[in-house]
């Protein structure tokens, strides 16, 4: 049950998101007022090279990225923005390729999950790409990235030994590993 609005302002617009302060009515009727993180969405998607049926540790791609928020790399699933009205699978196709350079004769849905719902709207879809062909990346000007090969579980490792800390990567590998790559 989502809290009704009351009323918005809008304090910032920006390139990625925008910032509104909201004035809303509480399930106990109450009232007040928060500040929303208003984000378009995303899309997240694990490249899978081998063949995850025929083998129990398939070859998997992740890609090592500078975060400015973050201070360093970091190694995540290839994600994007999703632009004005896009397709969560369009925008996970289009990641893949500018990220990986890869294209993928499959890409199937894992899951769709909110970042931080106690102050953005955020919504990533996490996808499996299989069948996966590799090429050349087409990085963006402010993209520092390097795309690297390794096994399910040694992702699974860097996630338990912390060498792996971002959220949208970690419920992707664990869902992936867990529930299975595709429905």
């Amino acid at each position: 049950m989502k809290a009704p609005r009351t009323g918005a302002r809008r304090i910032y617009n920006g390139r990625v998101i925008s910032l509104d302060i909201e004035a809303v009515r509480f399930p106990d009727g109450s009232t007040g007022s928060l500040e929303m993180v208003r984000h378009p969405g995303a899309s997240a998607v694990l490249p899978v090279l081998s063949d995850p049926i025929r083998e129990t540790d398939p070859e998997i791609l992740l890609v090592r990225q500078f975060r400015h928020a973050a201070g360093d790399f970091i190694y995540e699933v290839p994600a994007g923005r999703l632009d004005d009205g896009e397709d969560p699978r369009h925008c996970a196709e289009r990641e893949l390729r500018e990220e990986t350079g890869c294209r993928a004769e499959r890409l199937d849905p894992l899951i769709s999950f909110f970042t931080t719902p106690g102050f953005t709207d955020e919504l990533i879809h996490a996808f499996v790409a299989l069948g996966v062909s590799r090429g050349e990346p087409s990085h963006e000007d402010d993209e520092f990235i390097t795309v690297e090969s390794l096994r399910l579980s040694s992702a699974l490792a860097m996630v338990a030994d912390g060498r792996i800390v971002d959220g949208k990567t970690i419920i992707t590998l664990l869902f992936a590993a867990r529930f299975g790559f595709g429905r």
